[in-house]
């Protein structure tokens, strides 16, 4: 299984406590999660990721690899979400997006109408 990891943006964090609840509530994709934290630092993104591969029966060692790749490979994003998080101030949280590849396939090919 393939994993993608990614940081989406910068909300409040009541905002995001919301969706957390409202998505709990009703029907979600499979294998998509979606985290926050208060730090824009690898060990505060690995942190939060923790607890998603036993929710899900991923493979942890895969999971925490692709943390790591994304935050290797990314240094200007990781920069501007970190500028914009620290912007924001303290009521406000990262928040950072953790599937499944093909799960999230799905979920963008539902966003766009279309059934494969």
């Amino acid at each position: 299984m393939k994993y993608t990891f990614d940081i989406v943006g910068v909300s409040p964090v009541l905002q995001f406590f919301n969706h957390q609840q409202q998505s709990l509530q009703t029907p979600q994709p499979p294998a998509i999660e979606y985290l926050g934290t208060h730090k824009c630092t690898l060990d505060a993104l690995l942190e939060s990721v923790e607890p998603v591969p036993v929710k899900w029966g991923w493979n942890t060692e895969q999971v925490i690899d692709t943390v790591v790749q994304f935050w290797i490979n990314n240094s200007e994003t990781i920069n501007y979400w970190k500028a914009r998080l620290t912007d924001a101030g303290n009521d406000n949280i990262l928040v950072a997006r953790l599937a499944d590849i093909k799960a999230l396939q799905v979920e963008f090919e539902s966003l766009l109408g279309k059934n494969w």
